[in-house]
């Protein structure tokens, strides 16, 4: 089963560019499909692959800084070729 995975990681400090970055690298490294924007970054593959990546670098993350928060939306079905018909 493929998923779709957005996120929006907002480190609540100062500091806050370096987590973004080292996170979305860390990321980009895995074997997954990773989508920017400036709003959010997006992971597409399949759903163990993904979570297994999410459960590790999201920790990884939280234990990096201070305080941190996480928004995540998780879609049953790879959206990665998505395009808009308008």
């Amino acid at each position: 089963m493929n998923i779709s995975v957005e996120l929006t990681f907002s480190p609540l400090q100062n500091d806050f560019e370096e987590h973004i970055i080292r996170f979305i690298k860390k990321l980009r490294s895995s074997e997954l499909t990773v989508l920017e924007n400036p709003l959010s970054t997006q992971v597409f593959g399949p759903y163990d692959l993904v979570m297994n990546l999410l459960h590790s670098e999201i920790k990884e993350a939280f234990e990096l800084m201070d305080k941190g928060l996480l928004f995540m939306k998780i879609v049953k079905s790879d959206r990665s070729e998505y395009e808009p018909h308008f």
